[in-house]
């Protein structure tokens, strides 16, 4: 109880600081939403005095320091996943939906899943959402391990778009539902009786997109989707409706990877190119996938900012033995303006694994709140270009709490300075690959 009392004290006082000077805004012009990502539940987890069979995700190497909530080299115990949905439930927050992108089975050799797995994990876990959620509206993404064999999802209707349809079904409309069947991506719109006009959704399959799919090699428009996306932002364009745009693999440059996209460059200068069409419309983007926790700024050909991302952390802790830092789970809640639905303020949470494995309870935490944080009034482009400006500052000690959040409080040691500072800067501010190729150029001025 004293948890629902402190954060609805806490998100009061935050809805009420946040108000513009003038006419103070009523607290009931903040809507809220859940987003959480990559859960990644491994069946097979279980404690045994053997630690390379604690789970197949560790793939035959031995787990760290195994407890009920998981280890940083396994995949999620259903316990953990279910301590998550526990405390987003038990918080009593109002929200009006949740967005979730995606990646439900395990990482594990291909050998070890199959369709009819990979389908029955993902059947699993959406009614897991529904029994903790039953009234509300959850708008779904696939992710690229939401299939198999893993990355190779398909530009045409397929056993598990079919499966997963039937899955989604309470929450998608017919029209929804029969697109996503065609190419596993869908539009749909939010109605929201404290709005004067309707939010759309358009969740894509990035997953088309990703490098390791081999399907779509040479394919310009996979199953469609780029004219698909053109008309439905037009139309949107035309109504004056809102948009947020929701997928899995994200758009832009890896934080942790130089000069490399997260999509095929070709197809990620495409939808750079789409976005910008359209910024005046698209009010937020959401994804997940790289585990992490990262934010991003679309600028327009004269850098100008046009449009926010976001990345959320996943759920799962797993890491490779080779990485040196991994994530403790975390899940995510954004607020946002009821009358434009453009976005205020992310409240992220965590779980400490080492601290609840230790003590054997699932203790959800606030990491931190991004206005707080980082000094900015809300989350719009123009908040969030402010933010990066202050990133890149040499020396910046905002950017080492950056980097912590980053890797959700894993681990406060970890630094990343020079080459690493490198990437993170420039994946934030550019997109494209000829401002982003000037910015990795520049590199001597992040230090």
């Amino acid at each position: 109880m004293e948890l629902r009392v402190v954060l609805g004290l806490a998100l009061l006082c935050s809805a009420l600081e946040a108000a513009p000077a003038g006419p103070q805004r009523p607290r009931s012009a903040v809507g809220q939403f859940w987003h959480v990502s990559d859960l990644h539940l491994d069946p097979t987890y279980h404690i045994t005095p053997d630690r390379t069979k604690v789970c197949s995700s560790s793939k035959g190497v031995n787990a760290s320091n195994p407890g009920p909530f998981g280890d940083f080299l396994c995949d999620s115990p259903y316990q953990l996943i279910l301590s998550a949905f526990a405390f987003m439930n038990n918080s009593k927050e109002q929200v009006s939906f949740m967005i979730w992108t995606g990646d439900s089975p395990p990482h594990v050799p291909i050998k070890e899943l199959s369709t009819k797995l990979v389908i029955s994990i993902i059947g699993n876990l959406s009614s897991t959402i529904r029994n903790f959620f039953p009234d509300l509206q959850v708008f779904p993404a696939l992710g690229n391990h939401d299939y198999w064999p893993q990355d190779q999802l398909p530009v045409t209707t397929s056993e598990v778009y079919n499966a997963v349809a039937d899955f989604w079904k309470p929450w998608l409309s017919d029209e929804a539902i029969s697109t996503f069947r065609k190419g596993g991506f869908y539009t749909q719109l939010f109605e929201s009786s404290n709005s004067h006009q309707p939010l759309r959704i358009i969740s894509l399959n990035t997953n088309l997109y990703y490098s390791p799919n081999k399907v779509t090699v040479n394919i310009t428009d996979p199953a469609n989707q780029f004219v698909w996306l053109e008309d439905i932002l037009e139309t949107s364009s035309q109504k004056q409706e809102k948009v947020y745009i929701i997928g899995h693999v994200p758009v832009g440059y890896l934080p942790y990877a130089r000069n490399t996209t997260a999509i095929r460059e070709y197809y990620n200068e495409r939808l750079v190119k789409i976005f910008r069409k359209y910024s005046s419309i698209i009010a937020g983007q959401f994804f997940g996938h790289t585990h992490r926790d990262s934010i991003m700024v679309l600028l327009d050909e004269e850098e100008k900012p046009v449009n926010s991302l976001f990345v959320a952390p996943a759920v799962t802790p797993v890491k490779s033995v080779l990485q040196t830092e991994s994530n403790n789970p975390g899940v995510r809640l954004y607020q946002y303006d009821l009358f434009d639905y453009s976005l205020l303020d992310l409240w992220q949470f965590y779980l400490d694994l080492r601290d609840a494995n230790k003590k054997n309870e699932s203790n959800w935490k606030l990491e931190y709140i991004l206005t707080k944080t980082y000094g900015i009034e809300d989350l719009k482009p123009e908040s969030l270009y402010e933010m990066a400006k202050q990133l890149s500052m040499p020396h910046s000690t905002l950017f080492e709490q950056y980097y912590s959040n980053y890797i959700v409080s894993y681990d406060k040691t970890i630094l990343c300075e020079e080459g690493c500072k490198t990437c993170q800067i420039c994946a934030i501010q550019y997109l494209d690959s000829s401002s982003y190729t000037h910015c990795i150029n520049q590199e001597a001025m992040w230090r």
